[in-house]
């Protein structure tokens, strides 16, 4: 029983297709458009090449460009199922930095859409194919939210970073030494936005004690201490030109706007991821630490578990792996991380992570140990460490589907 591999490089308006029979020999190269009435040019011409070459079984491979491969996969997949069993079919998403590894094979190959189809094609032959293409709406509609939501906080990060750097414009000292447990809290941006240096400096220390009562809420412990504190790094901070004051000042209340506008869509992300976890069935959140938006996060990107033998394999495709230098009789004893793999994934985990390891013994235990092993980027190392022993609970967690059993409650 021969078969037919079809690869197809995807792009925004067109795609092009190349069709090789099982052998290796080109069957049909051509291009269509990026809509239904493409798609169903491409199946019809699938199947009566196929028909002809007396091809049984067909492979397709897209590379997983998320939005451009999206409809077109999901299009073949559910139209094809209607030819079953004239014709087996099985549509593949490949991991695009593969594919280009792959094409490195070949010394003098150019760099065009009919050549990536053919490579595409090829890969098909040559094997090694991840999971075949499987309908996971559901996955894929939570994965929709949690990955807005890893975009936003992202941006909320870079947007605070900018802030800051716009605050010592303003404020040096603020910047340097902020008195506040968070300088993004309320109290905090009341002093940036509504005082300056001079103002603060000048001020009674019982109508600035006043002020820091009234934006906290009255919920600071010693507030004299820290208006008092406050009105030394006032008079230590440089002095803001007038030319500069109101530029300054603009550019940090729209930056803080947006940042607020960015987490109350964050607050409306998690409502609806919320939402939709109600129809998984999982015990992550029976982890203390772990609620439906870290759950989410992690189902949404890991899908059917079963796709993982291990919690190895699980590991390495969140990027969670490190490389070995060895040759000979040498062994590194420092190796990196390997800068691939889902970085969705590798977020929610170490997310995750961190949050367990505030709660649970183990997790905190182990954290502490690799904190403590080095000197250098102490909480980045001892947090990326202990996600990747998270990595086994998520695994066993959602293939056994039984709940969490913290250290002090077992026997």
């Amino acid at each position: 029983m021969s078969q037919m591999l079809v690869g197809i490089d995807v792009s925004l308006r067109s795609h092009h297709v190349h069709f090789m029979h099982g052998e290796g020999h080109t069957l049909a190269d051509f291009s269509v458009s990026n809509d239904i009435e493409g798609a169903d040019t491409l199946i019809q011409k699938l199947l009566k090449t196929a028909e002809k070459n007396q091809c049984e079984h067909i492979k397709i491979g897209l590379e997983a460009t998320d939005q451009y491969s999206w409809h077109v996969a999901h299009y073949l997949k559910n139209q094809l199922h209607g030819y079953e069993p004239t014709f087996q079919t099985a549509v593949y998403l490949l991991n695009a930095r593969r594919v280009a590894r792959f094409k490195k094979g070949y010394d003098t190959l150019p760099k065009n859409d009919r050549i990536d189809a053919w490579v595409i094609a090829d890969h098909l032959r040559f094997g090694r194919l991840p999971h075949e293409m499987q309908e996971t709406l559901q996955y894929d509609a939570l994965r929709r939210l949690t990955r807005t939501r890893f975009h936003l906080m992202h941006e909320i990060a870079r947007n605070k970073t900018y802030m800051m750097n716009q605050l010592f414009l303003k404020f040096s000292g603020l910047r340097q030494d902020n008195p506040f447990s968070n300088t993004f809290g309320a109290t905090s941006i009341a002093v940036i936005e509504e005082l300056d240096p001079e103002t603060i400096a000048a001020m009674p220390i019982e109508e600035l004690v006043e002020f820091l009562q009234e934006k906290g809420k009255k919920r600071f412990a010693k507030p004299e201490e820290i208006a008092k504190y406050l009105q030394k790094l006032a008079r230590n901070s440089y002095r803001l030109d007038k030319v500069m004051a109101d530029p300054v000042n603009i550019s940090l209340s729209v930056i803080l706007s947006t940042i607020h506008h960015m987490e109350t869509q964050v607050k409306r992300l998690d409502k609806e991821i919320e939402r939709l976890m109600k129809g998984f069935t999982q015990t992550l959140t029976s982890v203390k630490g772990i609620g439906p938006v870290f759950s989410a996060g992690l189902i949404a990107e890991i899908g059917a578990i079963k796709r993982f033998d291990d919690h190895h394999a699980l590991a390495k495709y969140a990027g969670l792996v490190w490389t070995q230098n060895q040759s000979g009789e040498f062994e590194a004893e420092n190796t990196s991380r390997m800068r691939t793999g889902n970085k969705y994934l590798r977020y929610y985990l170490i997310q995750a992570a961190d949050a367990v390891r505030k709660h649970d013994a183990e997790y905190k235990a182990f954290y502490e140990k690799k904190y403590n092993e080095v000197t250098k980027h102490q909480h980045k190392r001892a947090l990326v460490l202990t996600a990747r022993k998270f990595v086994r609970l998520v695994h066993s967690l959602l293939r056994t589907n039984q709940l969490y059993i913290p250290p002090e409650r077992r026997e």
